[in-house]
């Protein structure tokens, strides 16, 4: 997910797309939040870990 958000963020920064550039940043912040909650030992969504 934080891939993909990267990849997204790049097309919309290119192309110039605010709307591109807006879900890109979310994936990515999301991306990161549940790879920190499944770091330190949370289970996301009934899961001990996040991949």
């Amino acid at each position: 997910m934080i891939v993909l958000g990267v990849i997204i963020l790049v097309i919309g920064l290119i192309t110039g797309l605010g709307v591109l550039w807006t879900i890109g940043a979310v994936l990515v912040v999301v991306g990161l939040l549940l790879w920190i909650l499944g770091a330190v030992g949370h289970e996301v969504g009934g899961r001990r870990h996040y991949w």
